[in-house]
């Protein structure tokens, strides 16, 4: 049987939450500490279609539902959760942070091997267009000294989170390796749930 939509699977379960599970729904999704956070002006009065939007861009389709998961267990929709854990199947929520391709997170997607070419090359149309809240990346490029303060003032003016990510490649991606080994590793925290996406592919 053909795997349901990510995105149709947890829409779907938005709009059959009643209003107060729904409302605690988008307290708990505020509250969570653990990265990426959602902005609280990205929650408040939205829409249950535009509150799945805004889950599936910050965390990726799978993600998204582990995180909906967590969410309805943590509000005492437990038996939701389960529904939902069931629609997602075995590449939803309770593995949506696998061990991509078995190779570890760090392993297949370095520059490890010498002619691979670097995740960081290999996934940049995608980290382009997916990567979100580039400003807390650049805070941990400038304390990495991967950037220096101009391109940091320089990059972080610019109007959108893709021409911040263009610009990174235009310059510091370009010089070496290790800068791009540091922007994974600050990727895999602030956006685990992307990079695992990815790896996923």
């Amino acid at each position: 049987m053909a795997q349901k939509n990510p995105t149709r699977i947890l829409k779907n379960f938005l709009n059959h939450l009643s209003v107060d599970n729904f409302n605690d729904f988008c307290d708990a999704l505020l509250d969570r500490r653990e990265e990426p956070c959602v902005p609280r002006v990205r929650v408040e009065g939205k829409s249950r279609l535009e509150i799945g939007n805004v889950m599936i861009s910050t965390f990726t389709e799978q993600g998204a539902l582990k995180v909906a998961e967590e969410i309805l267990r943590e509000i005492d929709c437990s038996e939701a959760a389960n529904k939902l854990a069931k629609e997602a199947g075995p590449a939803g929520p309770a593995g949506g942070a696998g061990p991509a391709g078995g190779a570890g997170p760090a392993g297949g997607a370095g520059p490890a091997g010498g002619a691979m070419e670097h995740f960081v090359d290999v996934h940049m149309e995608d980290l382009v267009q997916r990567v979100s809240y580039v400003d807390p990346i650049l805070d941990a490029l400038l304390i990495k000294k991967v950037i220096q303060p101009e391109a940091y003032d320089t990059i972080r003016a610019l109007p959108t989170s893709q021409n911040k990510m263009r610009e990174l490649y235009k310059g510091p991606f370009r010089s070496s390796n290790t800068c791009k080994d540091i922007f994974l590793e600050i990727l895999r925290k602030q956006q685990p749930y992307l990079i695992a996406d990815l790896e996923n592919k």
